[in-house]
């Protein structure tokens, strides 16, 4: 029910003040786009010298301002679609980033091949525009092309030192599979020499199967890494690819593996002498080719190409140490 004669003004005044009340405790109000669409319309219903007085928490021209954004968005027309030939499909740039040796003819068969319709120069322009050549070779393959290609003929070799509780350095010489991760000792020695090294790379090979599919080997420019150690390798029919000077990037999967090892083994343990050294070793190679997930072959072992049992409910799990102690793993209890 409505009030009437003073009463109305009185309510009036009461609402007045409860706005200055908050007005005073707010310092900018916040409004949405019906807030203002409301004030607008009741602004067009009264006298201008009538809205200082009436709008409290928001100026007059504010209001004004308002209205005339609501006309203009009315009688605003829709955006038309500009007329002239369709855009070109992103897939253009993709393909000739992906594909370097494609020229833009090539990616223009393509395109036809997916349902694009576009002329083969149009290609070439937006090709060249993008800053991309439109010929072919437009860069050759890069390092990590290269190996992701021929990962499963590549194998790499390098050194890990380990200094034993006397302060006496023993080089560890060993050899990893790119494909499938697996791991080789090839020799332990404290005096890694040429001669050494390229005797070492005889008795890997021997214990290698006579028909493998390695076609390279990655090695640094360490003086032990001889013509004679190359020489070994290529009668097997593996060829030696030298990496850069100072770039270890170039060996990753030799270097990640020595950190690991270092991790996982050496860093947690004493070495006193060459046959403790060789035993542990031993046991963390069996344990990395047999039982050590990796994430590159989707959590599995190198040497684990069996299928996963899942464990019953209730079934014991024992638990294996290997490497002193230092290291468990976890079998399902027959």
């Amino acid at each position: 029910m409505f009030a009437t004669g003073d009463a109305r003004y009185a309510e009036i005044l009461a609402l007045r003040h409860q706005v200055l009340v908050l007005q005073r405790q707010i310092g900018r109000p916040q409004f949405t786009d019906t807030d203002r669409t409301i004030l607008a319309v009741l602004a067009t219903a009264m006298e201008r010298a009538h809205q200082r007085t009436t709008f409290l928490i928001v100026h007059p021209e504010t209001v004004l301002r308002w209205h005339r954004r609501l006309v203009a968005l009315h009688w605003t027309q829709p955006p038309t679609a500009k007329p002239g030939r369709p855009p070109i499909d992103p897939d253009l740039r993709r393909l000739a980033r992906e594909n370097p040796t494609w020229g833009f003819r090539r990616i223009h068969g393509e395109l036809l091949r997916l349902g694009h319709s576009v002329a083969a120069s149009a290609v070439w322009k937006v090709l060249r525009n993008s800053g991309i050549d439109p010929a072919r070779d437009r860069t050759g393959p890069s390092w990590s092309d290269f190996i992701r290609s021929q990962v499963k003929a590549v194998i790499a070799t390098d050194f890990a030192c380990v200094d034993t509780a006397l302060l006496r350095r023993f080089h560890v010489l060993f050899v990893i599979e790119i494909g499938t991760r697996r791991v080789h000792l090839a020799g332990v020695t404290t005096n890694p020499t040429g001669p050494w090294t390229t005797q070492a790379a005889r008795n890997l090979l021997m214990r290698l199967p006579d028909v493998h599919l390695f076609r390279f080997l990655i090695r640094d420019g360490a003086g032990q890494f001889t013509a004679s150690f190359d020489s070994v390798f290529a009668g097997s029919g593996i060829t030696a690819i030298r990496t850069p000077p100072r770039a270890p990037q170039s060996n990753a999967f030799a270097e990640r593996w020595v950190r690991t090892l270092r991790h996982e083994l050496l860093d947690r343990t004493i070495i006193w002498n060459e046959r403790q050294l060789c035993r542990i070793l031993a046991e963390y190679i069996a344990h990395y080719n047999g039982h050590r997930p990796h994430r590159s072959l989707h959590q599995r072992a190198p040497d684990d190409q069996g299928k996963a049992v899942p464990i019953g409910s209730g079934q014991p799990i024992q638990r294996h140490a290997t490497c002193g102690g230092l290291i468990n793993e976890y079998r399902s209890a027959a």
